[in-house]
């Protein structure tokens, strides 16, 4: 779910004509402690409830009416993740430790005991006690460095729960339809790229000693994971703040997409091949697991949003309750037989909660078709309650009901003053349906905020029609067109009913509503594409065939340029297309060359982002899957905003022999397994890597490649360009504590290891406890009297190639499901105010490597 919305405010500097000099900037953050932490009515509500035990409450109150702790989750892959955890251990915890406040040793952060490998840790040190003491300001410069390089998130505890019993396993494909700003995306891509690397050097290990024993779902793609992510958000603004988040993990194996989740549209595959001679079915994406996180009032989060206090009303819940029912039913209706849903939420309302997982499983069919998973045995140490079999609904008026008979009788005699929101499905029915394996998680158990969970497992398809048909416009029934058959072989006689509704790019969202079918994007004839290309004017009922000639012909340039242009002065989104380079190009061959890469790498997955397909500057790889997604569904309609990771960026090379495409960082842990040893370099000395880090452009002619120790010999001789610096983990004294990886640039006179200045700080402090300068070694090199020479000395730098986000701009999660008009809607913990979203540096940017250093 994601952080609360609101208009990031600006930073003004004083100084200048009229203005008040360098006088300090004032303080205009709100003093928590004089705001209200109390409100009638929600307080009342949650007591005649009693969502907990009678000798509870009073702690349950004491907690909610407290500050909630400080948390954060150490991320990335499983071996670098424990390895930036045992920084903290060693060095700062024992420091923090030893303070004593009061008489009173200081609370040093704490580990998450259910979390797996204790890599989420909290932290409930006061900030009068964190200001005041050295070792605490240490921390704190720690925990800045990692966070702005990925290596930890700050993320509400509880909020870590869902991706956690999903039961993610690598190959498997996975939707999280509500998921900015990303925290919990990134843990479900962490999932799915688990023991990925090991993997694939296992099997490059056996194909270089001629042990080909590849075998079972472990190896393959040659150990790469195969699976995926999709992740969804309905705010393009807030779609783009979830790409800054996914950039940092590094991963081809991820999708963001920009649509309502109430009707996501369904993901067209390539058609298989015909045995018959018939036809070939239309294919869709039909998923393995579904985050389904929803916008919810978030009276779960009110110890860290303390407005909440203040505006809660019983609407809130009231209003987003369809809402919620549709998300779940299209989550349903998109995933495998076998496949599981998890529903969540931050709030405590059963009206959002257990009254949505009931009336979701009644309308697919009941519990034969849809069963709620246990959830009691998962995740060992975590405290949590079941979910409610009987509860009661308050109304806007602040009555609070029973049961809808008492509803329709008030309404009968008094009319329907005050009741206009409640709806049969809100009450408990009395169903035999197991909800109480559904979890409910509070605060005062482990000092942490309120969550719901819950895990729905499809056992059949769904037969029944759902609630969107009464939703939107009916626009008729599919007849003798094959285009919505699903892979279950609908027969005609079961042929979907489509229902229509228009977004605010003018896309016609249809939708199936029978036996669990297809929503797919028909463009209207007004219509743009989203992705830049032209597409057939297609109307529900009625489509234009085009020949496969037409599908593979490349844009009009004009055409395409002048869709652009009226979509910018719109103030439309537009996103340039996703164009696969042919493995055969030069541009690619050269790179292959250089890198003397195995042919087990396959070149068929490098696109780039231009109308053109021109490989003129940046190049991004993506899996199989993804591929037969992004060229599959261009110019139907689906919004997508990004996909793959940037690999191989354009490079002014110093000479024509030398390759003038480097590995960028972020592509770099899936291609170095693959590349040749001619273009590996070995590292073993720590303090040369210190002068890497510490010096931009170390001096590297005559005899100055004897000051990098054993790293001169290998490079003196190596052709200039970008090679792989390769360091292993070892036992010895001194050694490294795990593997790491960096692309090396060797130019004329100089190397430069390709890193941006911010995670070489990090690196230093992490590694070396060192907060040196860096030292620009280029800035002080006399020029050469060749400038051509000179020129190619620059430090390698990119370009932005994906729109910027305007930050000052108002986000607000309330657009998230324009269908309810209720205020203050949230979906998830994550919430982040504005002074933390100015530390953790949100700002949509690309960290190109290197690009920073030059300016020093």
């Amino acid at each position: 779910m994601g952080k609360r919305g609101g208009k990031k405010g600006g930073r003004g500097r004083g100084g200048g004509r009229g203005g008040g000099g360098n006088r300090p900037r004032p303080d205009n953050r709100t003093d928590k402690s004089a705001l209200p932490r109390s409100n009638e009515r929600f307080e009342r509500y949650y007591n005649e409830l009693g969502i907990t035990p009678e000798g509870e409450r009073d702690a349950f109150w004491k907690a909610m009416k407290t500050d909630l702790p400080n948390s954060f989750r150490f991320t990335g892959s499983k071996s670098h993740a424990l390895a930036v955890q045992e920084t903290l251990r060693t060095r700062y915890i024992p420091e923090i430790t030893s303070i004593k406040f009061e008489g009173q040793y200081a609370d040093a952060p704490q580990p998450v005991e259910w979390y797996p490998d204790k890599l989420a840790w909290f932290m409930t040190t006061p900030k009068n006690v964190i200001r005041r003491f050295a070792p605490f300001a240490s921390f704190q410069k720690f925990l800045v460095a990692e966070t702005d390089v990925g290596n930890i998130t700050r993320q509400e505890v509880v909020s870590m729960i869902p991706p956690l019993v999903m039961d993610i396993k690598p190959g498997m494909t996975v939707l999280d339809l509500c998921a900015a700003p990303g925290s919990k995306s990134a843990q479900l891509i962490e999932l799915l790229n688990a023991g990925e690397e090991d993997r694939a050097r296992r099997v490059a290990h056996n194909l270089a000693n001629g042990l080909d024993s590849r075998e079972g779902q472990e190896y393959a793609d040659d150990g790469r994971s195969t699976g995926l992510l999709i992740a969804n958000d309905i705010d393009y603004k807030r779609a783009h703040m979830l790409v800054h988040q996914m950039k940092r993990l590094s991963s081809p194996n991820i999708i963001v997409t920009n649509h309502d989740a109430t009707i996501y549209p369904s993901i067209k595959l390539p058609s298989l091949p015909s045995t018959d001679g018939r036809p070939a079915h239309n294919r869709y994406l039909k998923f393995d697991r579904i985050l389904a996180d929803v916008p919810c009032s978030g009276d779960g989060t009110l110890r860290k949003n303390l407005e909440i206090w203040r505006l809660w009303n019983p609407s809130n819940g009231l209003g987003l309750h369809q809402t919620q029912i549709r998300i779940l039913m299209r989550s349903l209706q998109m995933l495998k037989v076998g496949g599981r849903v998890v529903y969540s939420t931050c709030s405590m309302n059963p009206v959002e909660d257990e009254a949505v997982l009931a009336e979701a499983i009644r309308q697919c069919g009941g519990t034969d078709v849809v069963q709620l998973v246990d959830t009691k045995d998962m995740l060992p140490g975590l405290i949590r309650f079941p979910g409610l079999k009987k509860w009661k609904i308050m109304d806007k008026a602040g009555r609070i009901w029973d049961d809808w008979t008492s509803v329709e009788k008030q309404r009968a005699e008094r009319g329907d003053d005050g009741l206009h929101r409640l709806q049969e499905s809100m009450f408990a029915s009395g169903d035999d349906i197991p909800l109480e394996r559904a979890m409910r998680v509070y605060p005062h158990s482990q000092n942490t905020g309120a969550f719901f969970i819950s895990i729905l497992e499809k056992k059949s398809e769904l037969r029944t029609k759902n609630q969107l048909q009464s939703q939107a416009k009916i626009v008729g029934e599919s007849t003798a067109s094959t285009s919505h058959l699903t892979t279950d072989n609908q027969t005609k006689e079961n042929s979907p009913t489509k229902v229509e509704t228009v977004d605010s790019n003018g896309v016609a969202n249809v939708l199936d509503t029978k036996l669990g079918g297809e929503v797919e994007m028909v463009r209207t004839p007004t219509d743009v594409s989203v992705n830049g290309a032209a597409g057939a004017e297609d109307v529900p009922g009625k489509r234009k065939r085009e020949d496969e000639d037409q599908k593979s012909a490349q844009p009009d340039q004009k055409r395409v340029k002048s869709e652009v242009n009226q979509r910018k002065a719109k103030g439309q989104p537009f996103e340039e297309p996703f164009k696969y380079l042919d493995a055969n190009i030069p541009e690619l061959q050269s790179v292959k060359k250089f890198y003397d890469l195995s042919p087990q790498f396959p070149m068929d997955r490098f696109m780039v982002r231009n109308a053109e397909g021109a490989a003129s500057k940046n190049i991004y790889y993506t899996t199989a899957l993804a591929k037969d997604i992004l060229q599959e569904n261009e110019g139907k309609g689906m919004k997508f905003v990004h996909s793959g990771v940037k690999m191989l960026v354009k490079q002014d090379a110093p000479s024509p022999e030398t390759c003038p495409w480097r590995i960028q960082t972020d592509g770099l842990r899936i291609l170095e397994t693959w590349v040749g040893q001619s273009r590996k370099v070995k590292l073993k000395k720590k303090e040369t890597l210190r002068k890497l880090l510490v010096e931009m452009f170390p001096n590297f002619h005559e005899d100055d490649w004897k000051s990098l120790d054993e790293l001169g010999p290998q490079m003196r001789d190596m052709p200039m360009g970008c090679c792989v610096l390769l360091i292993e983990p070892s036992e010895e004294e001194g050694g490294f504590s795990e593997r790491m990886v960096f692309p090396l640039w060797k130019s004329i006179h100089s190397l430069n290891l390709m890193m941006p200045k911010e995670d070489r700080k990090a690196m230093l402090l992490r590694l070396f406890n060192d907060d040196s300068p860096l030292l620009n070694m280029n800035q002080n090199r006399r020029p050469q009297g060749n400038s051509k020479i000179e020129a190619n000395e620059k430090e390698p730098e990119e370009v932005v190639t994906e729109p910027k986000v305007d930050q000052d701009s108002d986000i607000n999660i309330t657009t998230r499901n324009t269908s309810s008009p209720e205020p203050m809607l949230t979906n998830d913990n994550e919430d982040i105010t504005k002074e933390e979203e100015e530390e953790e540096g949100l700002e949509e940017e690309e960290r190109g490597e290197g690009v920073q250093l030059s300016t020093q």
